[in-house]
């Protein structure tokens, strides 16, 4: 038998949260070894800063604006589109495509940097630029996934620039290489290539492993070399006049075999008039694929994908506020007005034919030719080091934060003085799968749409935080607005599927996956520390909608269990609390518990996350609430009236039954679905339980008074009793258990009048309900006819007729209200006399008339309520015996005795001890008392 402390009134406890893992500085996109090692500060896991606390060098900030952002940004995004592929989007697409292109592509990124700007001037960013930006502002489901996208990104844009290097040497140094001569040339070919590329990525695997700092260090260094040779080629533009003997024609292009060399007009008014519009051609290192509109933007966009460069290193500046919107705005200037002048001279001097058969014409037209060999050299492997460093920070980051478990700890073991060599190997390894693509045009469609995922991310987190109006979101730069963020992720949704639908949808695809499988699998203490941009938009629509939630407008059609669950202990009452989340039909779920004492101190913080650890435990939808109140009634009458917000109120309470078992403790039986060790703290357990023996915290009076209390309430009213007996499991594959029992006469009164009354159809329906879970079961109904004392004798001759006349109702009732079930006839009421007079005895118990107790001019007299216990005896036999395949029964519960009543403590103990006489040795049991219509015949 189960317990009212196994299935009613809570206490509660609470235990530690899971220790989750502390997000720690990982440096810098280009490897600081030593931010992760400095001591951390209260902010370091929050994202927020103390300002003026520290000085910066003291810290290991020490680079400005220009070291610490304008460069990483610029060389980032110059890469290998600057001396590569500038010539082939301008002979296919036209000046007037390009620079339309170009504005696109920037305006993209101005308002994707506006974005940025703001989300890292809103607090402190502790490197790792998108991921962690991401990850702190819309949570660990959208943050963790994105950050893979946007590792997968680095992977590919490092792959891509080695390419491009590739090609670079090839040109110069392979068959018909413009600094070798005779049998002096590298071998060609796609394998050949292939290994080029692959001795490349190994080159800079060990520059990682090595000097990962080292390059950070020499970054201006290497922006000063590739500005040098930009302006050379400028001057070329200007300086080298006509020629037709001077660009070859690559030994890689099949395409235009009847020709040695291509055409270069010099400055030329009829060049440039043939360039401003489009000549789409075929991409000779594509193996002649069709060039068009997409594949020139998604080659053009893969190469300015570095406008996260700076904040990547917002670990190591002085002032990250200042430096990186100042610094990346200004990077992005630079950088436009750079392409600008590039392509508006290519298309006054170069014919597009020379551009699209020869995607390195700039080097034999210039002045000095090593200039541009140099200039493609250290624009693609610098670029290729910095996205294969930035690719194995953010793997590192991702382990550290523990966002796919333990499945990445071997990351976090092969690290070695700050390095992480494992994340670097694992980073590595991607990068020659991608090489395996070959062509540069291909991955840098794959690159673009990628980057362009991420810049999604960060617009959608900016455009969400801004729209919740949270009074913390206070950034520093000022100039945007939720139009620039909507306009960015509108403007990078559009061009991910003009670039490559296919790539586009493929990579949203996997980012959903990703989003739903953290939102499943991953610990919620991050999403605690970190806090959640869904949470934020959860709050604000919820309110609004509650808002508009009007109880007025209820109605009695769409009515649905909105419930309040008492319990004692999570302890002892698993089954109970996880049968009614079924039971609740996507209705509200409230469970409830009272604390005996005083206010004393501040406690609630604690116990609210053992609750909390309880519900994700029992993973059931469901809310709780706690009370402290100097007794278990009092308690109750609080939870009743206050649980719930606006319309979202409970209508139905239940409770567990009163009774003498001791409680079962479901945490510790070895043989229990709901096991668990997660409770217990050493030897102390939360959510401690009444053992055999020990006192019960209220008595049966003031139970039955919470009884009368929730009726005068005007709330539905269920008791269960021998919930500890449920096997969900057991039921869902027995093919014993059929059946679920609905018993909807008074047993308390069982007179021949209306037997369907509001409290039988609110049965019914609780009854159909748990058909929906329950599907392989069958409801069964079981009439049972009772006569008065005027029909008492067996020669009446109204008998039959009654009973066919409640049978035929009882049949169109449930026509009416699409119910499907068996009905059962009871003749023992009627046919057996002994047991008709028992039924009698009890009527002196009860009264007919508003079927409660009697009131204080009767007496209870100890023979009559023991004739009353037979009389219950005789009734719990005959559902006893019909019960052998029954899952689940709901019998009717006649009201308790009124609180007015004199001898109310002698009654109320009477009330319980025959409840209990009639729900002995039965299954699951739910006795049931409605006050409210909740079925519907209309449309």
């Amino acid at each position: 038998m189960a317990t009212a402390e196994q299935e009613t009134a809570p206490i509660a406890n609470s235990r530690n949260g899971r220790s989750g893992s502390v997000f720690r500085s990982f440096g810098s996109l280009f490897g600081s070894q030593n931010s992760g090692d400095r001591p951390q500060t209260p902010q370091d896991g929050d994202g927020y800063v103390e300002f003026g606390m520290q000085d910066p060098e003291r810290n290991g900030r020490t680079l400005g604006t220009f070291a610490g952002v304008f460069s990483p940004v610029a060389l980032s995004m110059f890469s290998a589109l600057v001396f590569i592929r500038v010539g082939y989007i301008v002979g296919n697409a036209g000046l007037y495509i390009t620079l339309l292109q170009f504005l696109i592509a920037y305006g993209i990124l101005l308002f994707t940097v506006a974005s940025v700007c703001a989300i890292s001037t809103n607090g402190a960013i502790e490197g790792g630029g998108v991921y962690f930006m991401i990850s702190r502002t819309l949570g660990l489901e959208f943050g963790g996934s994105i950050g893979t996208l946007f590792f997968f990104a680095n992977v590919v844009g490092s792959a891509m620039a080695i390419s491009g290097c590739t090609e670079g040497i090839m040109d110069n140094f392979g068959p018909g290489g413009h600094f070798v001569s005779g049998e002096h040339t590298l071998p060609d070919g796609k394998w050949w290539r292939f290994l080029t590329s692959s001795m490349l990525n190994t080159l800079q695997l060990l520059v990682c492993l090595v000097g990962a700092a080292l390059f950070a260090k020499t970054s201006v260094i290497i922006l000063g070399t590739v500005t040098v040779c930009l302006f050379a080629t400028y001057i070329s533009f200007l300086a080298v006049g006509p020629t037709n003997d001077t660009i070859p024609v690559p030994g890689e292009n099949n395409l235009s075999k009847t020709l040695s060399f291509l055409n270069y007009t010099g400055l030329n008014a009829t060049t440039l008039r043939d360039n401003l519009g489009s000549h789409y051609g075929v991409d000779y290192t594509s193996n002649g694929k069709q060039v068009d509109f997409s594949t020139t933007f998604g080659v053009l966009f893969s190469g300015v994908t570095g406008i996260m460069a700076g904040a990547n290193m917002s670990g190591e500046l002085k002032n990250p506020s200042k430096s990186i919107p100042w610094g990346t705005l200004s990077a992005v200037a630079f950088t436009f007005v750079s392409y600008i002048i590039l392509s508006f001279l290519m298309s006054c001097t170069t014919p597009y034919f020379t551009m699209q058969n020869n995607y390195l014409f700039l080097l034999p037209v210039n002045v000095w030719p090593p200039f541009t060999a140099i200039g493609i050299l250290t624009a693609t492997f610098s670029t290729s080091l910095s996205n294969l460093i930035g690719s194995s920070r953010i793997l590192e980051a991702l382990s550290k934060d523990q966002v796919f478990g333990s499945l990445l700890n071997f990351v976090i073991h092969g690290t070695w003085k700050g390095n992480p060599i494992a994340a670097v190997a694992v980073s590595w390894c991607l990068v020659e799968c991608i090489l395996l693509i070959g062509s540069f045009n291909i991955i840098a469609q794959i690159n673009s749409v990628l980057f362009m995922l991420s810049y999604l991310a960060t617009n959608l987190a900016c455009l969400g935080i801004e729209l919740t109006g949270a009074p913390n979101f206070r950034p520093l730069f000022k100039y945007f607005t939720w139009h620039t963020c909507l306009v960015g992720l509108l403007g990078t949704l559009i061009m991910m599927f003009v670039i490559n639908p296919i790539y586009a949808s493929i990579c949203i695809i996997l980012c959903l996956i990703l989003v739903i499988a953290l939102h499943l699998f991953s610990p919620a203490t991050q999403a605690a520390q970190w806090g959640s941009i869904s949470q934020a938009l959860m709050f604000h629509q919820v309110r609004k909608y509650l808002l508009m939630l009007d109880p007025r407008k209820d109605h009695v059609k769409f009515w649905r269990p909105q419930i309040l669950l008492l319990v004692s202990s999570p302890r002892s009452c698993c089954p109970l609390v996880d049968f009614v989340n079924d039971l609740k039909k996507s209705g509200l779920y409230i469970i409830g518990h009272v604390k005996l004492g005083d206010f004393k101190g501040v406690e609630d913080a604690e116990e609210n996350q053992q609750w909390w650890s309880f519900l994700d435990h029992m993973r059931v939808k469901a809310f709780t609430e706690v009370t402290l109140s100097r007794s278990i009634r009092e308690g109750v009458q609080h939870l009743i009236r206050l649980s719930g917000i606006g319309a979202m109120k409970p209508n139905t309470i239940i409770l567990g039954f009163y009774d003498n078992e001791a409680p079962r403790d479901f945490f510790q039986n070895g043989s229990s679905p709901y096991k668990t060790d997660d409770f217990n703290n050493g030897e102390i357990q939360n959510f401690p339980i009444r053992r055999d023996g020990d006192p019960k915290q209220f008595q049966v009076q003031e139970y039955v008074q919470i009884l009368c209390d929730t009726l005068r309430m005007k709330k539905n009213l269920c008791l269960c009793r021998n919930f500890q007996r449920l096997d969900k499991n057991f039921i869902s594959i027995s093919k014993h258990v059929k059946y679920i029992d609905v018993w909807p006469i008074n047993v308390f009164n069982p007179t021949s009048g209306d037997p369907f009354d509001m409290v039988s159809l609110f049965m019914m329906q609780l009854a159909v309900i748990m058909l929906a879970k329950w599907k392989h079961l069958r409801v069964r109904i079981f009439l049972c006819e009772a006569n008065d004392e005027r029909s008492v004798s067996t020669f009446d001759t109204q008998a039959p007729q009654m009973e066919i006349f409640s049978k035929v109702k009882l049949e169109q009732s449930l026509k009416e209200l699409r119910i499907t079930a068996d009905i059962v006839e009871i003749q023992e009421w009627s046919r057996d006399t002994d047991f008709s007079r028992h039924a009698r005895n009890l009527k002196q118990f009860t009264a007919q008339a508003d079927n409660v107790l009697l009131e204080d001019d009767d007496e209870v007299g100890e023979e009559t309520l023991n004739r009353s216990l037979l009389y219950m005896q005789r009734a719990n036999q005959i559902i006893r015996e019909r019960s052998d395949q029954t899952a689940l029964s709901f019998i009717y519960l006649a009201a308790p005795p009124k609180l007015s009543t004199p001898d109310f403590a002698q009654r109320s103990a009477s009330y319980m001890e025959l409840l209990t006489e009639l729900t002995a040795e039965l299954p699951p049991t739910i006795l049931v008392h409605g006050v409210s219509t909740v079925t519907s015949t209309t449309l």
